[in-house]
């Protein structure tokens, strides 16, 4: 496990369209998930121990979010040769085992981490209904390590602010997690 902090939200970044293959076979579209009120973006893995974490909150704050009109999606982006626990197989164990409730998607040749320039698990991104990036970080101070409870606050705090129409907090923190384990050219 190799410590990652991501950079500061580029505001009003707009979304970048894929396609990626998702654990229940189909091809899902990032338009085709843009919620009425945003969308979230995350970037995870299942070995992850910063994702394992707060998985159980991440499951029930999406769940919380759809009701709201603020979709979210899960890109799994590692290199699934060097870390088998992260293979395709292990998504659907993974995410039936959390109960997810949203899509969990693989990106087989890292192009979409790379558009995004996500650097870590987990790593939030929160676009608006226009699609531009309003928040990039973290979802709180939790890490493996801490005896803190998840809390969200940092997350929740920018997706209150969206759905209430106020300016996102422009003071956002970076994510801290594993870094993206990148293939070998």
């Amino acid at each position: 496990m190799v410590l990652t902090k991501t950079p500061i939200c580029n505001f009003g970044e707009k979304t970048k369209s894929f396609e990626l293959k998702g654990i229940d076979g189909q091809l899902h579209k990032l338009e085709d998930h843009i919620g009425k009120n945003g969308l979230l973006i995350m970037f995870i893995c299942n070995h992850c121990p910063y994702v394992k974490a707060i998985i159980r909150d991440i499951v029930e704050d999406c769940k919380n979010l759809r009701k709201k009109g603020v979709n979210s999606i899960a890109i799994m982006s590692n290199d699934t040769k060097e870390y088998p626990e992260d293979s395709f197989e292990n998504m659907k164990i993974f995410s039936k085992k959390f109960n997810f409730t949203f899509p969990y998607l693989i990106d087989e040749t890292q192009e979409i981490a790379k558009k995004y320039k996500a650097e870590c698990t987990p790593e939030f991104y929160l676009f608006n209904q226009q699609n531009k990036l309003e928040y990039r970080g973290r979802m709180d101070e939790t890490s493996p390590s801490s005896d803190k409870k998840p809390s969200g606050k940092d997350l929740r705090v920018a997706i209150d602010n969206l759905l209430s129409n106020q300016p996102v907090c422009e003071e956002q923190l970076p994510s801290m997690g594993c870094n993206i384990k990148w293939k070998a050219n």
